[in-house]
């Protein structure tokens, strides 16, 4: 089965909370967690990873915290997943052919037009509109 991870999941919480204050205002790893019992910590590194992407900014200090940097608009879900795991697949030999099996398997083909399918589809969602 093909789950998005809590780290996505998370990170969209995230978006969609910021999006729904102002643009000046910063929100903190806290206030998210508490709002939506998000552990702490996962949801901290998850922002870091964030900012460090340019899609949110951080604001160091005692009354710091994230506010939104990117035009949403502009990043696809297929960026946005990938920012944040790595590359969108189903099976690993998507991406790494070094799989012991690849010589013999009869799967391949269809589970990357699969793959192709599900990529070019999320590449025409945008950030937008899942945080609105």
């Amino acid at each position: 089965m093909l789950n998005i991870t809590r780290k996505v999941e998370y990170a969209l919480i995230a978006l969609r909370h910021m999006q729904s204050k102002n643009n000046t205002d910063l929100t903190s790893a806290k206030e998210i967690a508490t709002k939506y019992g998000i552990p702490q910590q996962l949801l901290a590194k998850t922002l870091q990873q964030m900012a460090r992407d340019g899609i949110i900014k951080a604001v160091q200090g005692p009354a710091g915290g994230y506010k939104i940097a990117a035009n949403l608009k502009s990043i696809s879900l297929k960026d946005f997943f990938e920012k944040l795991e790595g590359p969108l697949g189903m099976m690993d030999c998507y991406f790494d052919s070094e799989c012991l099996q690849i010589t013999n398997c009869n799967i391949r083909i269809p589970i990357q037009r699969i793959n192709d399918n599900m990529r070019s589809m999320f590449s025409k969602m945008t950030l937008q509109e899942i945080t609105q």
